[in-house]
């Protein structure tokens, strides 16, 4: 077979360098390319994290058996050869900026692991990485933010488990004083923003806003370098996904602290959005995490015998959680699902009429709700029955007003009817609040967590109440309340005003530890309405004008571009499949009773909503059992697309 020249850009030799010219021929494999321009190269040195990368084709040639014959490589082709592992500037949730090393060839999803694994963040699937927004700066804003970053290009993990610690830190991290205080900087809260940031960051002014951040994720399947990602760039690490499984502060405190983060962003930036009383909570728990955060110790070194008897109590318990669900499931098979039956008030907004809320007597059974002019009606045919399963449950709630309200959308033929339901008291609102989510989830009033959810509820509105009785006067710290609320209320209060409100909500809150500050700020922004959805301007087919697409974690939204109402839901179990036209760029779904669904993306490609709803079904058949292992060939079959590996 001839011999013909190939020309190998190296790296090592310096920007200037010449190409180096080997001889090879078509039945050479890769690893004996590469094998030939190193010794060309003279150089000595450790050569096993290099590969090679074909330019015109933008691909890595990762198979060193391949030949070049079956790569269709020519003497045209332009190879580089050069480190797979490279240094990438990477932005974290809580501001923080690192250098390290970052695999350029694997992909993003396996660079995610990789990095998450370094930082000791568990369950790497539910992040990913985004480019940053381009923001134009000033001549002065420039010279006077320079960016910090802290290095850790040296930083290598050690073989063992994840979860081996030394002075409450992974070990890689303890090797020295520096980056034991890196460490500290990912595990702590860091100290409220200052009020001029909030200001200077850009912030979502409308849903287009908030859908043009969805273009900037990189894609899972593809490498950082074939998606034009060059060393030292800047990328963020953010969590894509809103399931959190698994959130165990023992083995998660920089992964609760970063979530505690990104939700604490997302408030103040007003990416979702939240009632007065509960940014007055949320400024009160932002206010006692930072306090606590500064004189709380870190968490001592796991003993291993104290690890052995977590790890049989938490055997013990799956078993018996396992026992109580089957004898769970046994009883609601045999009893009938208790009723939830109440005078409330029903408002339908959308009907043209002047008339406020009507008292009706109204019964809650299994997954409906009944409605009767009174209670000695009840017998008789409901004046009409609401099936919640599927609908969209949100409060609206001022415990200081004394306003407990619920607002139902229902699918229907013709889209979403919108009904509120009005209830006299905490007590009242909580049973029906609960009732009212499980029954969109398909569950009744028998389900397990039924009570927990009323309590869960009853909690959140006792952290709402003021105490006008308490001591307030704690103005010696002069929290600086800008610093703790959106932008919005920066021009509604002065800050004189919103200091005795932060810190009578302060009083509901000032007694928690800080794990359980930072778990109750998650619960309460993963209990708002807008939570967890991720916006996308689509065409639907047949359609001629733009709408909006918002994907969660159990259902996808239809919602009006021009005034936000949301026009139909439709959730993933009622899924049967759906897939991409790659060529026109559309995507299509098919759910159960024949309803079929087409649309082309506007603000983002295909590929990335593809990827969410591949992704928000492959976390939903994580388990407890499987929380160490993760099934990437499931994870690359349901979101790769045609271009799964």
């Amino acid at each position: 077979m001839a011999a013909w020249d190939l020309s190998v850009t190296v790296e090592e030799l310096g920007p200037e360098a010449p190409p180096l010219k080997v001889s090879v021929t078509s039945d050479l494999h890769i690893g004996g390319v590469i094998l030939k321009i190193v010794e060309k190269t003279q150089i000595k040195k450790d050569w096993s994290d290099h590969a090679l990368w074909w330019e015109q084709k933008q691909q890595w040639l990762l198979r060193p058996s391949w030949t070049l014959e079956k790569y269709e490589i020519h003497a045209n082709a332009r190879l580089s050869l050069t480190p797979q592992h490279k240094p990438l500037r990477l932005g974290l949730p809580n501001g923080t900026t690192l250098r390290l090393q970052a695999c350029f060839s694997r992909p993003v999803f396996q660079t995610v692991m990789g990095v998450c694994h370094l930082l000791n963040l568990r369950h790497p699937e539910e992040l990913s990485l985004l480019r940053p927004m381009e923001v134009k700066k000033k001549k002065k804003d420039k010279e006077a933010e320079e960016e910090v970053v802290y290095d850790l290009t040296g930083l290598r993990t050690s073989s063992g488990p994840a979860h081996t610690l030394s002075n409450g830190m992974p070990m890689h991290f303890a090797d020295s004083l520096q980056t034991e205080a890196v460490y500290k900087m990912l595990s702590v809260s860091l100290p409220a923003p200052a009020p001029e940031t909030i200001t200077k960051m850009p912030r979502p002014t409308s849903l287009m806003d908030k859908a043009q951040v969805q273009s900037r994720w990189l894609d899972s399947s593809r490498s950082l370098l074939q998606q034009g990602v060059q060393e030292h760039d800047r990328l963020l690490l953010r969590f894509k996904y809103y399931c959190f499984h698994d959130l165990d502060p023992k083995y998660d405190a920089v992964r609760l602290t970063q979530l505690y983060e990104q939700a604490r962003w997302a408030i103040l930036l007003e990416d979702v959005d939240c009632t007065e009383e509960e940014m007055m909570l949320f400024a009160a728990l932002q206010y006692h995490i930072g306090k606590v955060s500064l004189s709380e110790p870190q968490p001592m070194t796991s003993c291993p015998a104290m690890d052995d008897l977590d790890s049989a109590l938490q055997c013990l318990e799956v078993k018996m959680e396992a026992e109580e669900s089957i004898t769970a499931d046994m009883l609601e098979t045999m009893t009938v699902a208790p009723e939830l039956q109440d005078y409330l008030k029903i408002f339908r907004p959308k009907r043209l009429t002047l008339k406020g809320y009507k008292q009706f007597w109204f019964a809650f059974n299994n997954t409906s709700i009944s409605y009767y002019k009174s209670k000695e009606e009840s017998l008789k045919e409901p004046i009409q029955q609401m099936n919640l399963k599927g609908c969209e449950v949100a409060p609206d709630v001022s415990v200081a007003g004394q306003k407990f309200c619920i607002r139902l959308l229902i699918p229907g033929a013709e889209g979403m009817n919108e009904v509120y339901l009005r209830c006299e008291n905490e007590l009242q609102y909580s049973r029906w609040m609960a009732a009212c989510r499980l029954a969109s989830k398909g569950k009744t009033l028998a389900d397990s967590s039924f009570s927990s959810e009323v309590q869960n509820i009853q909690s959140f509105l006792a952290m709402q109440r003021t105490n006008p009785g308490a001591n307030t006067a704690q103005t010696d710290d002069s929290i600086n309340t800008y610093s703790l609320v959106s932008p919005r209320y920066h021009k509604k209060y002065k800050a004189k005003q919103l200091t005795p409100r932060i810190l009578e909500a302060y009083q509901n809150v000032a007694q928690l530890p800080l794990t359980d500050a930072l778990l109750r700020f998650l619960q309460i922004w993963q209990g708002l309405p807008d939570f967890g959805v991720s916006y996308f301007v689509v065409r639907f087919k047949g359609c001629r004008k733009d709408e909006v697409l918002g994907v969660t974690n159990n259902r996808l939204i239809r919602i009006d571009l021009s005034i936000g109402d949301v026009v139909k839901t439709w959730r993933y179990n009622t899924m049967r499949q759906w897939n991409v036209n790659w060529d026109i760029q559309q995507m299509a779904i098919e759910f159960n009773g024949n309803v079929n669904i087409a649309f082309s993306c506007v603000t983002a490609t295909c590929k990335i909503v593809h990827e969410y709803i591949g992704g928000y079904i492959f976390m939903a058949t994580r388990t407890k059992e499987q929380a160490e292992v993760l099934n990437q060939e499931l994870f690359f079959k349901l979101t790769g697309g045609h271009e799964a590996i």
